[in-house]
């Protein structure tokens, strides 16, 4: 996803603000076991992608989980508290210190197993693109509240929000069903049914005019039995006929 952001986006260059922004969280489910074309590619992306205006955060609770080659391609580094109870834990603080720029005032490697809750050492790139020396500091958690807020304040929310002025208007477009059934529509060709006398009378002499000519297609249940009872008179009509001249030959009576 992230070479598909990169080779569709435009440059932007160094903004202030990213246009997006991607957290990989649990990273080492990402990098464990990963052949190394990927790792390379996962460093090329994450090296060019900020140029596009894409940041990409990798969250996880040990620096060794990020290969080097990645570790050196992120410019802005936030660390929480890490505990070196094991020769394995004293190399993730020793690594996660040398990640960040030495500040001499305090010692990277010893402050990060005194933090505390809410602090974190953090260094960030300045206006130039330089990496700022590492500095201890508090971090502000989300504010929130218990319980509903009030009309007023969800108004005054909503007002100073980014996006105030973008949603509020309700756009009801057509949709790919609508158009799929517009154009099927115009498509169908307009069956014009043919003209006949109404009625019953009209509907005899149809089905009479299709048993003298012919007629391609199906008869409805009335036309059925109009021709049926046409074919009944006919057939008495010349018994009737025939019985008249053999008789007549014969002899007998008319």
């Amino acid at each position: 996803m992230l070479s598909e952001f990169y080779e569709r986006l435009p440059e932007v260059g160094d903004r202030d603000k990213p246009k997006l922004v991607f957290f990989f969280d649990e990273a080492h489910l990402l990098f464990t076991d990963a052949p190394k074309p990927l790792l390379d590619k996962i460093e090329q992306v994450v090296r060019l992608i900020r140029s596009k205006g894409v940041g990409v955060y990798f969250v996880t609770q040990n620096p060794l989980d990020v290969p080097d080659k990645v570790l050196g391609q992120l410019g802005n580094r936030i660390q929480h508290a890490l505990r070196a109870f094991t020769p394995r834990d004293q190399k993730a603080v020793a690594a996660a210190a040398a990640t960040m720029r030495a500040n001499p005032k305090l010692d990277t490697e010893k402050v990060i197993t005194e933090l505390g809750v809410g602090e974190a050492l953090v260094s960030f790139l300045d206006e130039k693109g330089r990496p700022s020396v590492v500095e201890r500091a508090y971090i502000l958690p989300p504010a929130s509240r218990i319980g509903p807020i009030t009309a007023d304040e969800r108004k005054a929310i909503m007002a100073a929000s980014p996006v105030a002025g973008v949603y509020e208007k309700t756009v009801d477009r057509e949709s790919a069903y609508e158009k799929l059934k517009s154009r099927v529509a115009e498509s169908t060709p307009t069956i014009t049914p043919p003209s006949s006398e109404g009625g019953v009378i009209g509907t005899i002499k149809d089905s009479l005019g299709g048993l003298m000519h012919g007629s391609g297609r199906k008869d409805s249940l009335v036309e059925a039995m109009a021709k049926s009872a046409a074919r009944s008179v006919g057939s008495t009509i010349g018994r009737s006929i025939v019985r008249g001249v053999l008789g007549s030959l014969l002899g007998g009576r008319r």
